[in-house]
């Protein structure tokens, strides 16, 4: 799937060999699926108003775990409003 820099970050590899490092900020379990928020690893605090968050769901692929882009739109609004809720609380309890 990716590099594990730790709790939080992760690389990642597209199609074309491109690596991508991102900021893990939080997943969610949804009909039987694990989903991760992420987004790039460079995003500083300050810029919250405008963090671009993707939604990458873990799947199998020849026994291994890969990431992929949801392209389901009503998926993608479901798991969105899990992901945010989930944030949402972290961020309360870390307050």
């Amino acid at each position: 799937m990716s590099e594990l820099f730790g709790d939080d970050y992760i690389t990642i590899t597209d199609e074309d060999g491109v690596e991508y490092e991102l900021e893990v900020l939080c997943s969610v379990e949804y009909q039987g699926s694990t989903y991760l928020g992420v987004c790039p690893a460079d995003s500083s605090e300050e810029e919250d108003a405008d963090l671009e968050v993707s939604v990458l769901k873990v799947v199998m692929e020849d026994g291994e775990e890969i990431l992929e882009a949801v392209t389901d739109e009503e998926e993608l609004a479901a798991v969105y409003d899990l992901l945010l809720d989930d944030y949402e609380s972290n961020d309360d309890e870390d307050a």
